[in-house]
């Protein structure tokens, strides 16, 4: 190990070698191993011994099923490197998986616009620079003008990715919606080809597990629609065209349903991480 490089995490898992230049290997099997992950590469320690450099993976996925092998086990993450693709599986797999994101986020510098969007409006923020820090719940960034942003797992309502002009070149611009002191907003990320790649990774797998799959009413999607361009929950029955009762029923279901929560008792109420996917797709509609 050089000077600058640190370990990680030193943990037993298992490997399985999905693609060898370019071929699928359909008879893969599982073969246990010691995972040792460092800022600049992950080492597996079996049978035989192979490095992966950090900065040479290509692309990290969740899933590269093979073969009814690698589809029975229920966690991985894939690593494809030129014409191979690795599939590991740690012992506590989801803390691995952070592990990963710190060795690889950590510490480097990403283009950031934020807020891109504040309450489903655009702000003509300007690009700056924002240090990464991972930690078990959010994605920190540290903006050059001071700004402390936190992009927290859970609270991921949306991502997509758009290819966009900043600062002079073409790149892959993540948009992930989030909240920010109760106000849905969405933040605009965009780096070097490989911390964009986990970053992507990252935050699609937060989105996955956040997204809502609800069968609304129209008019229950317009009091979210609503709530989502800052009515008062006071004025949503004037908003929308429904009594104080109709109301009152609404509210009373997507409380139940996890999309919006009670901020004081029967009188005020914000939109959840579901309830915010739910309006991003409406206005995807419209």
């Amino acid at each position: 190990m050089s000077d600058t490089e640190k370990k990680i995490a030193d943990t037993q898992g298992q490997y399985l070698q999905a693609v060898s230049q370019g071929q699928r290997l359909t008879d893969a099997e599982w073969r246990n191993c010691r995972l040792i992950l460092t800022t600049e590469r992950i080492a597996i320690l079996g049978d035989s011994e192979r490095q992966v450099a950090l900065d040479e993976i290509d692309r990290i996925a969740d899933r590269f099923d093979v073969n009814q092998q690698s589809a029975g086990v229920s966690e991985y993450v894939g690593f494809h490197v030129d014409g191979d693709v690795l599939l590991v599986s740690a012992s506590d797999h989801a803390e691995f998986e952070t592990d990963l994101y710190r060795a690889s986020l950590d510490g480097h510098i990403v283009l950031v616009q934020h807020p891109a969007l504040k309450g489903g409006v655009v702000q003509n923020t300007e690009w700056t620079k924002g240090r990464l820090k991972v930690t078990d719940e959010a994605l920190r960034l540290a903006l050059a003008d001071g700004q402390a942003v936190d992009i927290v797992r859970a609270d991921i309502g949306g991502l997509t990715v758009d290819e966009k002009q900043v600062s002079g070149a073409e790149r892959a611009v993540i948009q992930v919606e989030h909240s920010q002191d109760g106000i849905s907003v969405e933040t605009h990320l965009a780096g070097e080809e490989f911390q964009a790649t986990v970053l992507r990774t990252m935050l699609e797998d937060s989105a996955e597990q956040n997204r809502a799959d609800l069968d609304l009413s129209s008019t229950e999607k317009r009091v979210i629609m609503a709530l989502h361009s800052g009515v008062s929950p006071f004025d949503i029955p004037r908003f929308v065209g429904i009594d104080v009762e109709k109301a009152e029923a609404i509210f009373d279901r997507l409380i139940e349903l996890d999309v919006i929560s009670v901020v004081r008792e029967r009188t005020e109420v914000a939109l959840t991480t579901k309830g915010r996917k739910v309006a991003g797709d409406r206005m995807g509609e419209q």
